[in-house]
């Protein structure tokens, strides 16, 4: 049990800032880890197997999203219940919310892994992209291994619903390890392009799966788990689905219109495609470090409104958006900054040109780098009041908002002023705007509706310190 205590975070007690960085920067080490594993990914296909191997396995991350955010946004709805069951000292409800979402996970895996294995050609050709068979290839091995995907992230969220989000960070240490060996192994000494990384990224998160699984097995805190007695219990289910299902959902209707643009950036080509894989490859590690503040917001805000302490809810999403608005400040702009020489890494020939415009596959991935990265703070800023909202038991409102004001109206600009002028600049300007948008009607439904509740709150129960 003393153990146990050691990986656990009790959230609703001593200063908000230290232990939000206490519980994010291991988090921001996870991300910025499995990004490192996944940019060796894209570095050694660019570099060995060529660009069109390089855009077949970029291609495919909208699509991916749309078929698995559903099922990943239950893992959202079961760390909500068990951070919230475990700031209200109530260990039989944490039992039987970590069994349900355990069972969860095993099904979801295998009902995403069939479908996706299914559908993927005739998806990926509705999108138009320009290397069909490659990215085929990789879906379909890619879908092999969802289950132990499904696994490892549900088990995850359970472990960082009681602030512990080290060990995640060792399992993915050792599963990134074995996905580069084999990259190496497959790809430069097999030459399998991409069904070598693909048949990486499944082993690789077999490791992680089963690792995070005999964490849970061996645990002797709260989270232990017995599988005996995976089951699916009603109200836990209920409270997962409350939470998950509008999470999930929203993360796959947000996906449609990522699909929409990817399927715009494919109709200019594989050189386009090549260097837009590799910018958005690189956005991702300042994503995951502001992610992971959105992590802490959710963790934060379920745990304390578990254990009633309202004041302490409030004080945490004003160090949650300070920290998220600092990140994505600084490291945004740092990366912008070293962008020439680190896409280069990506890249088997920088100064490859399009022959329909003269443009290095270099300069297209500038262009990208260069609208996202300056105010992509204002994404993170977004995050995190989605998972404030959620945090605090508000499911269905941060969707619509999220829906509404980023995945229409990319939709909507992509079918009126992309379809206009039809250019790089003006499809990438939509994320910055969107961005803008969705994060102020967020900030304007917790001050306005979310505070009233905690209010009404503070006022049934009184002060609790």
């Amino acid at each position: 049990m003393a153990r146990a205590k050691k990986y656990e975070m009790n959230m609703t007690e001593g200063a908000l800032l230290p232990k939000v960085l206490l519980f994010s920067l291991p988090l921001i080490a996870s991300g910025v880890l499995q990004l490192l594993f996944n940019a060796a990914d894209m570095v050694v296909v660019g570099q060995w197997a060529g660009k069109e191997c390089l855009a077949a396995v970029g291609s495919t991350g909208s699509l991916i999203n749309l078929m698995v955010n559903v099922f990943i946004g239950l893992s959202v709805g079961g760390s909500v219940a068990v951070a919230r069951s475990f700031g209200a000292s109530d260990p039989a409800a944490v039992h039987r919310s970590v069994h349900t979402a355990m069972t969860l996970a095993i099904i979801a895996g295998l009902v995403v892994g069939l479908l996706g294995f299914i559908f993927c050609r005739p998806l990926l050709k509705m999108m138009d992209n320009p290397v069909l068979d490659l990215a085929t290839t990789y879906m379909k091995i890619y879908f092999l291994g969802m289950p132990f995907n499904m696994v490892y992230n549900f088990g995850a969220s359970i472990l960082r619903a009681v602030g512990d989000t080290k060990r995640p960070l060792v399992y993915l240490t050792i599963a990134g390890v074995v996905n580069v060996i084999l990259n190496l192994i497959l790809v430069i000494a097999f030459h399998m392009n991409v069904a070598g990384v693909a048949i990486a990224t499944v082993a690789s998160q077999a490791v992680s799966a089963v690792l995070v699984v005999i964490c849970l097995m061996r645990s002797h805190g709260v989270v232990h788990l017995d599988v005996k007695e995976l089951r699916i219990h009603k109200r836990q289910l209920i409270d997962i689905a409350r939470v998950g299902l509008p999470a999930g959902l929203q993360g796959s209707l947000f996906s449609i219109s990522n699909v929409l643009i990817q399927s715009s950036v494919n109709g200019f080509g594989e050189v386009v495609v090549a260097a837009n894989s590799a910018g958005g490859n690189l956005e991702g590690f300042v994503y995951t470090a502001m992610n992971a503040i959105h992590q802490a917001a959710l963790t934060f805000a379920s745990q304390n409104l578990g254990a009633g302490k309202i004041k302490r809810v409030r004080r945490s999403v004003g160090v949650c958006l300070l920290t998220v608005l600092t990140i994505g400040l600084v490291l945004g702009n740092l990366m912008l900054l070293f962008g020439r020489p680190l896409l280069s890494l990506y890249l088997d020939d920088p100064s490859a040109i399009d022959l329909a415009t003269g443009v290095t596959v270099l300069e297209y991935g500038m262009k990208r780098l260069t609208w996202m990265l300056p105010l992509y703070c204002l994404c993170g800023l977004m995050d995190v009041m989605v998972g404030t909202l959620r945090g605090v038991g508000y499911s269905i409102m941060p969707m619509i908002v999220s829906l509404t004001g980023a995945c229409i109206f990319r939709v909507v600009w992509i079918l009126t002023i992309f379809a206009a002028n039809p250019t790089l600049d003006i499809l990438y300007v939509s994320y910055p705007i969107s961005w803008a948008l969705t994060f102020g009607a967020h900030l304007l439904c917790y001050v306005f509706i979310a505070r009233r509740k905690l209010a009404r709150l503070e006022a049934k129960i009184g002060p609790v310190e």
